[in-house]
C-alpha cells in the first residue's frame, strides 16, 4: 500500500494550506476576526487592545517630552499649559518652547516607522530599512550636494534634494539587486543597499573635506537631532508626510498579497509592479521628509516593525497603523533620554535611537521573536 503524502499525514491538504495563506493575508472569505501567525492565532480584539495601549503610551510620552529637560515641569502644569496657556507663567513658556520639538519628533517618527514597515513588505526583506537599503544615504548625499553646490541652508531647501536623493537611491538599489535570474531577492537588496550607502558615504566625505562651510552646516544636521527646529521647518514637510502616510496606510492589503509571492498576488487580481511603484512613492516622500527635517536617523524603521510582529502578527493592515503610533513613541522617548543623560548638555535623538535600537534588535533576533514576513 502506498503511503499518504506528507501533507496528508500532517492533516494538511494543498487546499487547506492555500486557504491558510489567504487567511493570513486577510483575503479569504468569511470572518476575518482572527489571523494565523506562526503557532498561535491572534484575534482582532488583541490587536485593538495593543492599538489602544500604544495610543495611550504616545500621549504619555508626548507629555513627557514637554515636561522633561534642563528645566523639568510637573505633568499637571504641562496639561494646564496646553489647556489654558498663560504667557506670563514661566513654566507655561517653557512648555510652549518644547512643543515644536515634540511635534517634529512625531512627524519624523511616524515617517520612519511607516517607511520601514512598508519597505519590509515591498522588498519581502526583514532587514529592509531606510538606512540599510541606502535610501537615507541617498537623501543625505543629495542634501550635502545641495549645501556644497547651491548653498542650501534650510529644511525647505533640503527637502527637494532629499526627495531626489531618496528616489534615485531606491531606483538604483532595486535595479542593481534585480540583475540576474533570481531578481531582487532579500539578500541582494541588502547587499546592494549596503554597497550604495558605502559609496555615497565616500562621496559625501569628498565634498565635505573640501568645504568648511558645508562641513559646519552638515555637522549640525547629520547627527539626527530634534532640537532647534522651527514651525516653518515642520510645516514645510507636513504636506508630503500626510500624502506619503495616506499612500502607505492604505497599502496593507497589497503588502499582505505581496508576502505570498508575485504569482499568488497576480492570481488574486493585484498588480505587483504597480503596487510596488505606488508604495515606493510613499516611502520616498516619508524618507525624504524625515531626513530633510531631522537628518538621517537609523534603527527606528528597522526595530519597530519587528517588535510589533511579535505582538500582533504579520498582517500589514494592522502593522502599518500600529507603527504609526509606536515609532514616534520610540523616537520621542529617545529624545527625552538624550536630554537628561548628560545634563546640562544633550545627546541627539538619532544617537540615542541607535544606542537603544541596536541591542533591542539583536535581542529580538536571538530570542527568535521575529515573525515571518
Amino acid at each position: 500500500m502506498t503511503s499518504a503524502p506528507a501533507a496528508a499525514r500532517k492533516g494538511t491538504t494543498p487546499e487547506t494550506a492555500s486557504r491558510s495563506s489567504l487567511a493570513a493575508a486577510g483575503l479569504a472569505g468569511g470572518s476575518a476576526a482572527t489571523v494565523t501567525a506562526g503557532p498561535q492565532t491572534i484575534s482582532d480584539r488583541r490587536r485593538l487592545a495593543w492599538l489602544a495601549a500604544l495610543a495611550a503610551a504616545l500621549v504619555l510620552i508626548f507629555l513627557l517630552s514637554l515636561a522633561v529637560g534642563a528645566r523639568s515641569i510637573p505633568l499637571p502644569t504641562v496639561v494646564d499649559a496646553l489647556l489654558s496657556f498663560d504667557p506670563t507663567n514661566g513654566d507655561h513658556a517653557v512648555v510652549a518652547s518644547r512643543i515644536v520639538r515634540t511635534v517634529a519628533g512625531l512627524v519624523v517618527g511616524l515617517s520612519l516607522g511607516l517607511a520601514g514597515t512598508s519597505m519590509q513588505g515591498v522588498a519581502r526583506n526583514p532587514l529592509a530599512d531606510p538606512g540599510i537599503l541606502g535610501v537615507n544615504a541617498g537623501a543625505s548625499l543629495a542634501v550635502v550636494a545641495g549645501i556644497f553646490f547651491f548653498g542650501a541652508a534650510s529644511v525647505s531647501s533640503y527637502l527637494w534634494f532629499a526627495f531626489i536623493g531618496s528616489a534615485v537611491a531606491a531606483v538604483v538599489v532595486y535595479s542593481v539587486a534585480s540583475l540576474g535570474r533570481s531578481g531582487a531577492t532579500p539578500v541582494k537588496l541588502a547587499l546592494a543597499g549596503a554597497a550604495m550607502a558605502a559609496g555615497m558615504g565616500s562621496l559625501m566625505s569628498a565634498m565635505l573635506v573640501t568645504s568648511q562651510n558645508s562641513l559646519d552646516l552638515f555637522r549640525s544636521w547629520q547627527v539626527g537631532a530634534l532640537a532647534g527646529k522651527s514651525w516653518e521647518s515642520v510645516l514645510a514637510v507636513v504636506p508630503f508626510v500626510v500624502v506619503g502616510a495616506l499612500i502607505l496606510v492604505s497599502s496593507g492589503r497589497l503588502l499582505n498579497t505581496l508576502a505570498l509571492g508575485d504569482d499568488m498576488a497576480r492570481g488574486l487580481g493585484q498588480r505587483p509592479g504597480l503596487g510596488r511603484a505606488i508604495s515606493a512613492l510613499g516611502i520616498v516622500l516619508l524618507c525624504g521628509s524625515a531626513t530633510a527635517l531631522a537628518g538621517p536617523i537609523g534603527f527606528i524603521g528597522l526595530v519597530v516593525p519587528h517588535l510589533l510582529r511579535g505582538l500582533v502578527g504579520s498582517d500589514y493592515r494592522w502593522l502599518l497603523p500600529l507603527s504609526l503610533l509606536a515609532a514616534p513613541s520610540v523616537l520621542l522617548l529617545a529624545d527625552v533620554l538624550g536630554r537628561v543623560v548628560l545634563l546640562p548638555g544633550e545627546v541627539p535623538a538619532g544617537i540615542v535611537a541607535a544606542l537603544i535600537g541596536a541591542p533591542v534588535f539583536i535581542a529580538v533576533v536571538r530570542r527568535g521573536k521575529r515573525a515571518e514576513l
